[in-house]
């Protein structure tokens, strides 16, 4: 009986031994992650915030009848700092309005809006606060009038609206004589 007992407290020893090995393996990992004092490693990029934007809210509408217009084009160009930023397209949803939150704060901005039948616009904004709300009016295309001059010495005009180019009208060919014929009896 002395000899087991002597086994079974050797084996409890060295099992005690291993689990003591074991935990001061562990505790400098676990000691080291809660230390306070160190610094944490870098790994990767550093975050840079993204910069503040503009939320631009555009409505297109009708001059005459102030009715808003679906599926214009509205084109957003953007600079800051005398950079180009790029260009953004948008068309313009059934209440005829764009939405665009991506433009930084602090950047020139040129509106342009295209639709058919109208006359196509186009003005800077300088984006200084938060949200720019802006309302576009349409106007049909006016007359044009150009530099150059027509045959007659005036300076050309073209009447308003979609324009046909001039053709000249063909010339009807004369009838070509044809020999008499007279029907055999």
């Amino acid at each position: 009986m002395l000899v087991r007992t002597d086994l079974r407290s050797l084996l409890g020893r060295a099992t005690l031994l291993c689990l003591v090995m074991l935990l001061a393996s562990i505790m400098p990992l676990h000691a080291r992650s809660q230390d306070s004092d160190s610094t944490p490693e870098k790994h990767g990029r550093k975050y840079k915030a993204p910069p503040a934007t503009t939320h631009i809210e555009v409505t297109v509408i009708r001059d005459s009848n102030k009715k808003p217009i679906m599926n214009a084009a509205v084109i957003f160009h953007s600079t800051k700092d005398g950079v180009d930023q790029g260009r953004l397209e948008l068309k313009t949803d059934p209440d005829g309005k764009a939405v665009l939150d991506l433009i930084p704060t602090g950047s020139k901005l040129t509106i342009q809006v295209l639709a058919d039948g109208f006359a196509t616009f186009a003005e800077d904004y300088d984006l200084k606060e938060a949200t720019r709300l802006v309302t576009i009016s349409l106007i049909r295309p006016q007359a044009q009038v150009s530099t150059y001059t027509d045959n007659t010495g005036k300076p050309s005009e073209l009447s308003p609206g979609v324009q046909e180019p001039i053709r000249p009208k063909p010339t009807p060919k004369p009838a070509a004589s044809s020999p008499a014929t007279t029907p055999q009896p």
